[in-house]
C-alpha cells in the first residue's frame, strides 16, 4: 500500500436530474434530487482509498452539517483527514444538473471555507505531503496554495499529479512542477489552445504540455479512454450502461494515483484509472459511486 496526499475541496453535492436544463428565467420540473458528498479533491480521496492507498485529505471545512457529512464520508472510505474547521465560513456546496437521457452534467461550485486555504495552511501540513509517495491537487482551492503544495512535493521527491480542473489560467512555472497533468479535452484546450477531438489531436496537445514543462501529460477523453503520452490512447473500460458521468474524472485520478503509489508503471496505473472511472459512471452520485479495488480487479480481469 502506497501513501497518497490530496489537497482539495469537499462540497456537498445537490444533484438535480431533469429532461433538460432550464433556460434563463424558466422553471422545469425535475425527475429526482439527491444530496451527497462531493468536491474534486474529496472524490479523488475516496476513490484513491477504495483502490487501496493510504490516503490523506488536506482541506478546510466550516462547522456545520455539511462538514459532518465530509468527515463521515472520509471515515467510511478510510481516508485520514487533515482538516481545519472554521466558524467564519461554510462548508462548500455544489449545484449539479444531470441530463436524464445522457447522464451528462453541468456544475456550479461554491467552495466556502476551502476557498480560504492559504500557503501558510499548506506549510502547516507539509509533513503529510513530504511523507507521501504521490501528491495530488486540483484547481478548486486557491491557486497559490496548490503551487506551494506542488513545490513541497517536488522538493521532497514526491510524485505529483495536477488535475487542472476546473479550467483556469495557470501561473508561469506551475506545470513544470508536475510529474503528471491530467486534463480532460476542454481543460487541455484551455491550457494549450489545441482542440482535442482525435487521438492525433491529443498527441499534439501532449507535446505542447511537455513544452510547458510537464513530465508526462495524460488527457482523459471520456468514453474513449485516456491518452498517455508515449503510449497513445488507452481504451476506456466499459462496465455497463452509463447512468451519470459526474465524478468520472475524479474516479480516474483517484485510481491512477493509488496505482502509482503502490509502484505500478504509468500504463498500468492509467488502465486502473480507466477501470475505476468505467465503474463509477454506471452509478449515481460521485463519492458513493467509487468502486472498490476488488470490483476494479474483477472488471479488468474480464
Amino acid at each position: 500500500m502506497g501513501k497518497v496526499a490530496i489537497l482539495g475541496v469537499f462540497v456537498a453535492d445537490t444533484a438535480y436530474r431533469a429532461d433538460r436544463m432550464p433556460r434563463m428565467g424558466e422553471t422545469v420540473l425535475g425527475n429526482s434530487f439527491a444530496l451527497g458528498p462531493g468536491g474534486k479533491g474529496s472524490n479523488q480521496a475516496v476513490a484513491c482509498a477504495q483502490i487501496g492507498a493510504d490516503t490523506h485529505m488536506i482541506t478546510k471545512l466550516g462547522q456545520d452539517d455539511f462538514a459532518k457529512l465530509a468527515l463521515e464520508t472520509w471515515a467510511s472510505a478510510g481516508v485520514t483527514a487533515h482538516v481545519d474547521q472554521i466558524a467564519e465560513s461554510y462548508t462548500g456546496a455544489a449545484y449539479i444538473f444531470i441530463e436524464e437521457s445522457s447522464g451528462d452534467n453541468a456544475i456550479i461550485i461554491a467552495p466556502g471555507a476551502a476557498a480560504l486555504i492559504s500557503e501558510a495552511d499548506v506549510e502547516a501540513k507539509a509533513a503529510v505531503i513530504r511523507s507521501s509517495n504521490v501528491f495530488v491537487t486540483q484547481l478548486e482551492q486557491p491557486m497559490d496554495a496548490a503551487v506551494r503544495a506542488l513545490q513541497i512535493a517536488r522538493e521532497a521527491g514526491v510524485v505529483s499529479i495536477l488535475n487542472p480542473a476546473p479550467a483556469a489560467k495557470l501561473p508561469n512555472g506551475m506545470l513544470a512542477l508536475c510529474d503528471y497533468v491530467t486534463p480532460n479535452e476542454t481543460e487541455c484546450e484551455a491550457l494549450t489552445g489545441i482542440a482535442v477531438e482525435t487521438e492525433d489531436d491529443a498527441g499534439r496537445a501532449a507535446a505542447a504540455l511537455r513544452g510547458l514543462g510537464v513530465k508526462v501529460p495524460i488527457i482523459t477523453m471520456g468514453e474513449r479512454g485516456a491518452y498517455l503520452d508515449g503510449h497513445g490512447l488507452v481504451p476506456a473500460v466499459k462496465a455497463g450502461k452509463v447512468v451519470e458521468t459526474t465524478g468520472a474524472g475524479d474516479a480516474f485520478n483517484g485510481g491512477f494515483a493509488a496505482a502509482l503509489a503502490e509502484g505500478k508503471p504509468a500504463l498500468e496505473a492509467v488502465r486502473i484509472g480507466c477501470a475505476t472511472a468505467g465503474i463509477s459512471v454506471t452509478r449515481q452520485g460521485t463519492a458513493p459511486a467509487m468502486p472498490t479495488r476488488a470490483e476494479v480487479d474483477a472488471l479488468m480481469a474480464r
